[in-house]
């Protein structure tokens, strides 16, 4: 086991039983230090805000790179609330709102399209809280063992939540929602060419693996979007209604779509979007590298 992440997990334990000021004020420190230190990272903050917001000033683009370090850094150090404090300091701190009878309602198969905001490990805690229906999440192995079986514990520790691996297929995935369970989805990121499409992201070619569409049309499920957002109490998990036009018959059409209303929901909070990720790392063929 690692020496540094048995120190890590150590250090959030403690964080858990302080204030939220303090963590928060801890991690926009650890942020603005973050913004300074990792040029590498910013160099790819910096790219994907110029490709998508071509029309924003210069300075305006800085403050939403300086921004989302902070948040990236706060949303971390709040995983050791979400996962190890009392329920009740996650109920005051975490409020569900919107749509939440397309979750509560009935035995339908949902698929919960949850974008890349920093807030989704709240959205993830809160919902499997408040919601007992079977879910499933599909998640990236942690190249630690000791940090890899940390998260799949604070990512499950309420509810019933099944984690698969990204390798482990899609018949597990397709006989929950079948059976009325839920889907916890984030499909948009760039995972290599292997099953990806190309679709326009603020008019960028992006590969994106069409599994929402794909997911809806095995599962019969709808499609309902959540937005986890920062708020200075915690956090704010909006659940909004079941798209009515998903899915069709045209996973490319499909995947667009909803690209598309991704980039409506980014743009009343560019600075909570995951831009430290290589959204663009993966070219259509012949086209040059953009990082």
């Amino acid at each position: 086991m690692s020496v540094t992440a048995r120190l890590g997990i150590g250090f959030m334990k403690v964080l858990a039983r302080l204030p939220l000021p303090v963590v928060r004020g801890l991690g926009a420190g650890f942020g603005h230090l973050l913004y300074g230190l990792a040029r590498p990272r910013r160099h790819v903050v910096d790219v994907n805000l110029k490709l998508c917001f071509p029309h924003k000033s210069d300075a305006e683009r800085a403050r939403i790179a300086r921004q989302t370090f902070v948040y990236v850094a706060q949303a971390w150090l709040d995983r050791s609330w979400l996962w190890h404090a009392p329920a009740e300091v996650i109920d005051q701190r975490v409020r569900i709102v919107g749509a939440i009878d397309e979750i509560d309602v009935g035995n339908a198969p949902t698929i919960l399209f949850a974008p890349h905001f920093y807030g989704l490990d709240a959205a993830a805690t809160a919902l499997t809280k408040h919601n007992p229906k079977p879910s499933t999440t599909i998640y990236t192995t942690q190249r630690d063992p000791m940090v890899d079986e940390w998260t799949r514990k604070g990512r499950t520790r309420f509810g019933n939540v099944t984690v698969l691996h990204r390798v482990d297929g899609i018949k597990e995935i397709v006989a929950g929602l079948r059976k009325g369970g839920v889907l916890y989805l984030l499909p948009d990121m760039d995972f290599g060419p292997t099953n990806s499409i190309f679709v326009p992201f603020y008019g960028i070619p992006a590969a994106t693996v069409p599994s929402l569409s794909r997911f809806a049309r095995l599962g019969k499920a709808k499609v309902v979007p959540v937005v986890s957002r920062f708020v200075p109490g915690g956090y704010e998990i909006e659940v909004m209604p079941a798209w009515k036009d998903f899915p069709s018959d045209d996973a490319q059409a499909d995947t667009a779509l909803a690209t598309r209303r991704l980039e409506a929901l980014i743009d009343t909070m560019p600075e909570q979007y995951y831009w430290v990720h290589r959204r663009f790392k993966t070219r259509p063929p012949g086209e040059p590298p953009l990082y």
